[in-house]
């Protein structure tokens, strides 16, 4: 059986991933901050008959719960490593100076905690025949959009979530192309504008259709891709760095 693990699992595009990935015969660990969460998930998935899921407590930002929760990962080999775990940070308000702690904490989460989580566990991930790593990223890290008034999301400019994940996509490449060697198939993935807790309900896709698309990312075969910045926004499956 393989094994996953999914950070940020709680809910959302997250949870709908690990359900997936639970129905493909997969047994998934649901990476989870909050205990409470984590134990509802697990009830909830327990009530359809998922059974093959287990959560640990996960915060991307502590050293400490990352080195624990390798702990929990009693596999000795993970196949799938899906960092969907990420935040916006507060408001920005025109014409006032963004907080550098603010822009700090976002970082945090939506780069470093990517790094931290990932070289964890690459002691687990080099162990399997066919390692995927997923970066759940945004089409708002894309340079070449942002720079683009005519697309359809330009006006979001958000001075910590927006060059929070075009760093993650730089890391994306590096990364990808450092793992190639080994077998690894290392990949951006923006899931879309999806309706979800993180963007008050509000996107025209359902978390189930875009996790779908995460799942097809993280579960590709050897001739898949990889280093790549992939997204359904657009004919071809791919975004402009």
């Amino acid at each position: 059986m393989k094994v996953a693990l999914v950070t940020g699992a709680n809910q959302g595009i997250g949870f709908e991933t690990a359900r997936i990935l639970i129905r493909r015969g997969y047994f998934v660990y649901l990476g989870c901050r909050n205990p409470e969460s984590g134990i509802r998930a697990i009830e909830t998935l327990g009530r359809e008959g998922l059974k093959n899921a287990n959560w640990v407590r996960l915060d991307v930002t502590d050293q400490k719960s990352v080195d624990e929760a390798v702990v929990q990962v009693t596999d000795p080999a993970l196949d799938v490593l899906i960092n969907n775990a990420g935040i916006l940070g507060a408001r920005a308000v025109p014409g006032e100076t963004y907080a550098l702690d603010e822009l700090r904490r976002v970082f945090e989460t939506n780069l470093f905690g990517v790094i931290r989580v990932t070289q964890a566990f690459l002691p687990h991930l080099v162990r399997s025949e066919a390692p995927r790593i997923v970066n759940v990223t945004s089409g708002l890290g894309s340079l070449t959009l942002q720079s683009d008034p005519t697309w359809r999301f330009s006006r979001y400019k958000h001075p910590a979530y927006v060059p929070s994940k075009a760093a993650l996509n730089a890391h994306t490449v590096v990364l990808s192309a450092e793992l190639a060697p080994k077998g690894f198939k290392v990949n951006a993935v923006d899931p879309g504008y999806t309706a979800t807790a993180f963007n008050g309900y509000t996107g025209d896709r359902s978390p189930e259709v875009s996790a779908a698309f995460v799942v097809k990312a993280a579960t590709l075969g050897p001739d898949g891709p990889t280093g790549r910045f992939l997204s359904e926004e657009r004919p071809g499956g791919e975004l402009p760095w």
